[in-house]
């Protein structure tokens, strides 16, 4: 019993000592923000064996993802996808922000401050109108 304590004490500063520090780095270079996880699981076998697995998961500041689509610019011909843009919402008075009456088959979505004429089945740009909604 005391041998699995010392095991699993052991294992769990080896594991810990490399995040720490890469965290202090992190910090210290001004990198962006990273939540970094990780998973030890210590399984005793029957034969006497110890089996320590170790899985680490990283995941990026939800911050920094709503900055870089913020700054995402559309043109004609792209495929428009709705998780870059910023302030989404499709927009049915149209006439109210003196837009034209989309095609059949159209819509018009805002993105940001910015009016976008995309296809309902395809996804794709026809049209990109820049500061069209204040």
């Amino acid at each position: 019993m005391f041998k699995k304590i010392l095991m699993t004490l052991a294992t769990t500063t080896l594991v810990a000592s490399p995040i720490i520090s890469s965290q202090a780095q992190a910090q210290a270079y001004g990198q962006p923000h990273r939540q970094e996880q990780t998973r030890t699981v210590v399984k005793q076998k029957p034969n006497g064996r110890t089996v320590v697995k170790q899985r680490t998961v990283v995941r990026k500041d939800v911050r920094n993802n709503r900055y870089a689509a913020s700054h995402h610019r559309w043109a004609k011909g792209q495929r428009f996808d709705r998780r870059q843009a910023t302030n989404y919402r499709v927009i049915n008075n149209y006439r109210g922000y003196r837009l034209n009456a989309p095609p059949r088959g159209y819509q018009w979505v805002q993105s940001g401050n910015d009016a976008v004429l995309i296809a309902i089945t395809s996804g794709l740009i026809g049209a990109v109108i820049g500061n069209a909604i204040r």
